[in-house]
């Protein structure tokens, strides 16, 4: 296969690194399992267009990303709309699109991992066409990146500390709204304090899925919170006994219609950790199987174990 990875300098744990020398490597890595990878490295305004460029390249069998939640994301969606492979490099702060694809999370090893693995095909979610692997969310999760956004940090571990410092300050005041569902046949409105939409549902004590295939969408919602509640809910979440929570439900549907009756001017949603405007209606679909994506090579165990 030829493969052209696009790597985001100024993305996740890439800009810290010697990316001539990783480059270097990773070719040699491709190169023994007998494909050739071209690496580009460039700066975030100029992800978009490359990936862009590579995914309309003839000969070209794959694009590798490697970059934080926006790249991956918009990575996937080129990918979908083009009908191209996609590997994901997990160099991101939570990587949870890698984990749910079941990437190894160290560099090395997931570089051995994607040479060595095979095209699949796996779901992938729309929000108004907009296309997302990992989830939609409004509410608690919009305010917590809104808030992190203005923190400063500059690296993995510091964006990680704005994020408690963010839910630290959206507790003082957690949102609630109205929100109407509609499912097929079924409608309800509902007071909320924050829905979050999966691409397929999230695995048992997880924050991501444990399979991408399953051709549904996770639907979950967390009622009207106060700050003692929130913060619990939190707590929760880190612990992964988030599923238990009275202030949790939960649903599989293959589409979903929100509707934000009192919806405020500037109100944002965030679509695989990038905040975008909410529009009044959202309609979210699952596509199954309309990503392809190479799968990383599992681990054998040795023989006799």
């Amino acid at each position: 296969m030829r493969i052209i990875a696009v790597l985001n300098r100024d993305g996740g744990t890439l800009r810290t690194m010697d990316l001539a020398a990783f480059c270097a490597s990773a070719e040699e890595v491709f190169a023994r399992h007998g494909h050739a990878l071209e690496c580009r490295v460039v700066p975030g305004s100029d992800v978009e267009p490359t990936l862009r460029q590579a995914a309309g390249s003839q000969g070209v069998d794959a694009i590798l990303a490697g970059g934080g939640d926006g790249t991956i994301s918009t990575a996937a969606g080129i990918a979908y709309e083009t009908g191209m492979t996609l590997a994901v490099l997990p160099v991101g702060t939570m990587n949870l699109f890698a984990r749910a694809l079941g990437v190894p999370l160290v560099l090395e090893q997931a570089l051995e991992a994607i040479a060595g693995g095979e095209v699949g095909a796996i779901d992938i979610g729309t929000a108004n066409d907009r296309p997302f692997v990992h989830q939609f969310g409004v509410g608690v999760h919009a305010r917590l990146v809104r808030i992190r956004e203005n923190l400063s940090y500059g690296s993995r571990y510091g964006k990680m500390l704005a994020s408690l410092r963010a839910i630290g300050a959206a507790a003082l005041n957690p949102p609630q709204f109205d929100a109407e569902f509609h499912t097929g046949a079924h409608s309800e409105t509902r007071r909320v304090s924050g829905i979050a939409v999966s691409n397929n549902p999230l695995g048992d004590g997880q924050i991501h899925a444990n399979r991408l295939d399953g051709g549904v969408l996770g639907v979950y919602i967390a009622a009207p919170l106060s700050t003692s509640a929130l913060l619990k809910l939190a707590a929760d979440v880190f612990m992964g006994t988030w599923r238990a929570s009275p202030a949790v439900t939960e649903q599989e549907v293959d589409e979903v219609t929100l509707h934000f009756p009192k919806r405020k001017r500037g109100a944002h949603a965030v679509i695989d950790g990038e905040l975008i405007k909410l529009d009044r209606s959202v309609t979210l679909k699952i596509h199954p199987g309309a990503l392809k994506v190479i799968l990383p090579k599992s681990e054998q165990p040795a023989a006799g174990s």
